[in-house]
This record gives C-alpha cells, structure tokens and sequence, in this order.
C-alpha cells in the first residue's frame, strides 16, 4: 500500500488583538512549530472578546490537518 496516507486533526485555539486573519496565522505559526506534514486548516469558529464596550481580542477555532509519519 505505499504512497497512501493517513491524516489527522487537531483542533487550536488562538486570539490576537489584530483581526481574525492575524489570529489564523498566530495558531498556524504555533501548530507548524510542532506539527510536521500540515495539509490544511478549516477555521471552524470566529469570536471576539469584548472588553469596555469595545472588540479587545478576535479568537478562531481550527483544525489543523497533517498527515502522521
């Protein structure tokens, strides 16, 4: 059965004060420091955090998928 693959997801969290494009590319950069063989993302969910009435933080919920060695 060479050149199949298997993959796997694991899912992040992550928050940046910047927007959600910078919260996508903080929890990229976090994930590729430990994963190997990332395929993809899927953003699964978008929130902010609201603080004194104004947006304080912009927070994404991945999956990253990679394929296992």
């Amino acid at each position: 059965m060479s050149g199949t693959n298997v993959a796997r997801i694991t899912h992040v969290i992550a928050e940046s004060p910047k927007g959600f494009d910078d919260a996508v590319q903080v929890g990229f950069a976090r994930a590729a420091s430990t994963l190997r063989g990332i395929t993809g993302l899927r953003i699964v969910e978008q929130r902010v955090s609201v603080k004194d009435n104004k947006i304080n933080t912009y927070r994404v919920k991945m999956e990253v998928i990679f394929i296992l060695d």
